[in-house]
């Protein structure tokens, strides 16, 4: 009995494999790609959170300074004790006040307020640089004491300083000048006033 059902499955299986048609023979399939669907997510807008507002940055105050220094430095020329024809040095304005202002228009003040007088030369901005560099000070150093200013005086041959400084109320401050003398520190000149805008 085995043997007849050996025969019947080998003749099964031989019969199958004939009915189908030879590999080679069959057309081959066609795979198309699928494209995956394109998903836009929109992107979220950040919203600002509700209830707090953006501070205002300060206003920066406009000061009329050539007409603060002005008078100062008139009161200045005809101070007694003064040589004409000396060299002074100009230090930058120092800022003193209870907030924020633009010293440098003041230094630049000083300087148009200085630039005509018969009196002093003025150290020039470029020998003043070279000067501070050869003390380790930077360019942009605002001297801060009157012994680094009259130190600064000495290398540059100057025989007076001129140091100046605004204090007070920030909405109402005080410009005030002094005039020394390099070789004995002592000072000559010395004024004050209130700076106009």
């Amino acid at each position: 009995m085995k043997k007849y059902l050996f025969v019947a499955l080998a003749a099964l299986m031989l019969s199958g494999c004939l009915s189908r048609p030879p590999e080679s023979e069959q057309p081959p399939a066609t795979v198309e790609p699928v494209k995956p669907p394109v998903v836009v997510e929109p992107v979220p807008q950040p919203q600002p959170p509700i209830g707090e507002q953006v501070p205002q940055p300060p206003k920066i105050q406009q000061l009329d300074w050539l007409s603060s220094v002005q008078p100062l430095v008139n009161q200045m020329l005809k101070a007694d004790g003064v040589n004409p024809g000396s060299v002074l040095l100009l230090d930058s304005v120092k800022n003193n006040t209870n907030g924020a202002l633009q010293t440098a228009k003041a230094t630049s003040a000083l300087h148009k307020a200085l630039a005509s007088n018969q009196t002093f030369s003025i150290v020039p901005e470029a020998q003043l640089a070279t000067a501070k560099q050869t003390l380790g000070l930077s360019a942009d150093d605002s001297l801060g004491s009157r012994s680094k200013a009259i130190g600064l005086a000495r290398i540059v041959s100057a025989q007076y300083v001129l140091y100046s400084d605004v204090s007070g109320d920030v909405k109402s401050p005080t410009l005030d000048m002094q005039l020394m003398l390099v070789q004995t520190g002592e000072i000559v000149w010395s004024g004050n006033g209130a700076v106009t805008r």
